[in-house]
């Protein structure tokens, strides 16, 4: 079992980067609009979803016109994300002020049951327009870059390089962003003290909007990367996405930024771990597709005994 185990780790461990990068990025969007708002947002999961598809729209239009073949593989890429996080950025700050803004004194139940609520209204939005487009919602993603490297057996994907690259910088862009400017100071103030930013000629309201914009600026252009990535997308991938990048965050520390980043990364680690040798580890008892109990399971006994997360639950005014 040992054997097996140590056999398989090393494309574990690039698989499970890769998909703890895509959790770890989501899992930032519900952290930042908690260490604000102490809002769930729900829908994030879907607007992540919507990048993917509004990213492979624009690619598949991007081929259609030939620019693929004469251009940069690279450049196509970072177009697509600019066009992807800018729709989708302002798809969140209209979320925000339709459906959220005029609830935020409400209790924080009816403002989940909406989120919830803007949640399946996306999903059936998005299959709604791709079912009158190509009469099916599962839509197949032009591959950016092809093929794969061997080293000693270990199969690295071209696109496994660009995911990891990208969500480093991704994450790097909004630690800076948050820590290094004046936008980000005004965040800070705002999660720590609402009515005193305020006091301190802080426009609550822009700073919740540009939160909402770079949460899901952020999510969208990570939809991007897991279409690229994997090559098939429909519109239920950000339910099941969101919900564990939503464990992530708390995995980490829900409200910290960089327990975000972490907790994205060890789920996904977990859940590769156990879907290339839970099926050893039980003696056949557990297949691969328990991956999911294994991931959880850590999840719930890493909470008994740790209730605030792995990196605390700091509001994002302390990171």
């Amino acid at each position: 079992m040992m054997t097996q185990v140590w056999d398989t780790l090393p494309q574990v461990l690039i698989d499970g980067l890769t998909l703890g990068a895509i959790y770890a990025i989501i899992a930032l969007g519900y952290t930042m609009v908690y260490g604000i708002l102490e809002l769930i947002n729900f829908a994030h999961g879907e607007i992540f979803m919507a990048g993917a598809f509004i990213g492979t729209a624009v690619l598949i239009g991007l081929t259609g016109l030939g620019w693929v073949a004469v251009m940069p593989a690279i450049f196509i890429l970072l177009l697509v994300l600019v066009i992807t996080g800018g729709l989708t950025g302002m798809l969140g700050m209209g979320i925000e002020r339709l459906a959220y803004r005029p609830l935020r004194k409400a209790s924080k139940l009816i403002t989940l049951i909406t989120a919830i609520g803007v949640s399946f209204l996306l999903q059936d939005i998005v299959r709604f327009i791709t079912e009158t487009q190509q009469n099916n919602y599962i839509v197949n993603t032009p591959s950016l870059f092809p093929g794969s490297l061997s080293i000693s057996g270990l199969n690295i994907r071209y696109s496994f390089l660009v995911v990891i690259i990208v969500a480093i910088l991704m994450m790097v862009a909004l630690e800076f962003f948050v820590n290094r400017t004046k936008w980000g100071l005004a965040m800070r103030a705002v999660a720590q003290d609402q009515d005193t930013a305020s006091l301190m000629s802080v426009n609550v309201n822009k700073v919740i909007s540009v939160t909402f914009f770079v949460g899901s600026a952020l999510g969208g252009a990570t939809g991007v990367l897991f279409a690229i990535h994997y090559g098939t997308i429909d519109p239920y991938i950000g339910f099941i996405l969101g919900l564990k990048a939503f464990t992530a965050a708390v995995l980490g520390g829900i409200g910290n930024i960089r327990g975000a980043m972490a907790g994205g990364m060890l789920l996904g680690l977990l859940e590769m771990f156990a879907a290339a040798n839970l099926s050893a580890i039980t003696a056949g008892l557990l297949s691969s597709e328990y991956k999911d109990v294994f991931a959880f399971a850590i999840l719930i006994l890493v909470l008994i005994f740790r209730p605030e997360g792995l990196f605390g639950r700091a509001a994002i005014e302390k990171v």
